[in-house]
């Protein structure tokens, strides 16, 4: 009995042990999951000569492209890992988009120029508010019923994208947290932030052909057509910067009693100092505008030579809005000008639309006007006078 007792203990013993190291060593042996390798050296990137807000660079299999964020300097908005073959392995902390791209939805006219000089402008399919879209092809396709409409920007309609899906959608990045945009990457359907609005020169803000090209391979493509924007840009720029005279100039509209004229690092205040225009605020630090009252402005800019960039469509409209407007010399003198002379009667105007790729067209208008004896015989293409 007592012998059989000592068996029985151990026999317990032994158990207890073997379940201690079959627990223990279990993990041990399993075989690890073995990790996806990528290449992580960079082969290239690409050079951007002034353009902030986006970076790229080259791997051997797949290119990744950077958008910064404009509100908090040095963190990343967006990331994406662009491929040609889907079965290619990326880093897990970016979106994945399979390029060249057939077909994407583009929801700010100011994408259009870029896809036209691309040719790629047939790659869209759908569209935000078209009553403000200027481009004739992207009108005659929206007729003819081979683009969608997905409403306002603002507002975009889920179950029409999700129902066409697109290759990506592009948008700006006003909220990184916008609904619209979640369901849709949710959806797999890419989105796209194109942030060229926030750079604060216009040639910064041209240079973002090379992000739209970049997922098209179109990247060689992309840098010779800017350099010959940005070569002729700078052409204009240095035939203004021997004038003897700069006209003073004063700019924007006033908005039920409130003024909003270009801050010192706006790229409009930018544009007329490289047209040699002298402007009020042109020492300013701040971007974006200054919102103003008439009585501030009347102070500052009631004695200028020239008002630019007025959005009114003639000189009568201009004093029935306002009769305090009638104070300015540019109006008693008829030197007013708006950038509406390619506008539809839908109020689609191209000067929000391909001025944003071709600053060296609009640098041009505003030196015609301001220094005509250095560009005779230009006839202007964003601008008009008032009559």
């Amino acid at each position: 009995m007592q012998l059989l007792k000592k068996t029985n203990y151990y026999r317990m013993k032994n158990i207890f042990i073997l379940l201690f190291l079959t627990i223990c060593f279990i993990p041990a042996c399993t075989p690890k999951k073995p990790k996806i390798q990528y290449n992580a050296q960079s082969v290239d990137s690409l050079h951007l000569h002034y353009a902030k807000g986006f970076s790229i660079k080259y791997y051997a299999d797949y290119k990744e492209v950077i958008v910064y964020s404009p509100w908090e300097k040095g963190t990343i908005y967006a990331r994406y890992y662009l491929v040609n073959d889907a079965k290619t392995k990326t880093p897990p902390d970016g979106t994945k988009i399979g390029i060249p791209l057939k077909t994407i939805a583009a929801t700010s006219v100011t994408q259009f120029e870029f896809l036209s000089l691309l040719d790629e402008i047939n790659s869209v399919n759908a569209v935000c508010s078209p009553k403000i879209i200027y481009n004739k092809n992207i009108n005659k396709r929206l007729e003819n019923g081979k683009i969608t409409d997905l409403g306002d920007a603002f507002n975009i309609n889920i179950e029409k994208t999700l129902q066409l899906k697109p290759n990506a959608v592009m948008m700006s990045g006003y909220n990184q947290n916008d609904p619209y945009a979640l369901r849709v990457s949710q959806a797999g359907i890419p989105v796209i932030f194109n942030n060229e609005w926030m750079e604060t020169s216009l040639l910064a803000r041209s240079e973002w052909i090379k992000f739209v090209a970049a997922f098209y391979n179109k990247e060689l493509l992309a840098d010779s057509i800017f350099n010959q924007i940005a070569s002729q840009y700078n052409e204009m720029k240095n035939k203004a910067l021997g004038v003897e005279k700069k006209p003073h100039i004063m700019s924007g509209s006033n908005f039920r009693g409130t003024w909003y004229m270009p801050s010192g690092q706006n790229f409009m205040a930018k544009l007329y100092a490289d047209a040699g225009a002298n402007y009020f605020y042109s020492n300013d630090t701040t971007t974006g505008s200054l919102p103003l009252n008439v009585e501030m402005v009347l102070k500052n800019f009631s004695k200028t030579d020239l008002w630019l960039n007025c959005n009114f469509n003639s000189i009568d409209e201009l004093i029935k809005a306002d009769a305090k407007h009638a104070l300015f010399s540019p109006v008693k003198f008829k030197k007013v000008y708006n950038f509406n002379k390619r506008l539809l009667p839908s109020s689609a105007n191209d000067f929000w639309e391909s001025a944003v790729a071709r600053p060296d067209l609009l640098l041009s208008d505003v030196i015609a006007i301001l220094h005509p004896e250095l560009l005779p015989n230009y006839e202007l293409v964003y601008a008009q006078k008032l009559k």
